[in-house]
């Protein structure tokens, strides 16, 4: 797989905002990788040094439109330790 398929987007909410004061970044990823898929992407993409990788499959949430009920899809989110003076310049300013 190429690193872009892997690492779809990067989650920009108040609590990755907090996780990212410890070196820690949010993505999301294709459900079919695995954490080492994942890690090397890192590295690839943003050239940081990953410590760790933690992963949740996150479960699509129930919504109604007028009387028809539908899900939003189910996806992965990765939360992506980075070594020690390791910064992505990408979330910067954010």
């Amino acid at each position: 797989m190429d690193a872009w398929t892997i690492v779809k987007r990067p989650i920009v909410t108040e609590k990755s905002n907090r996780l990212m004061e410890q070196n820690k970044y949010c993505f999301v990823v294709d459900p079919k990788a695995n954490k080492h898929q994942i890690k090397q992407a890192v590295e690839e993409i943003f050239k940081v040094k990953v410590l760790a990788v933690n992963t949740m499959r996150m479960e699509g949430k129930i919504k109604r439109l007028g009387r028809s009920e539908g899900r939003r899809p189910d996806w992965k989110k990765a939360v992506v330790t980075l070594a020690p003076g390791s910064r992505i310049q990408f979330f910067e300013g954010v």
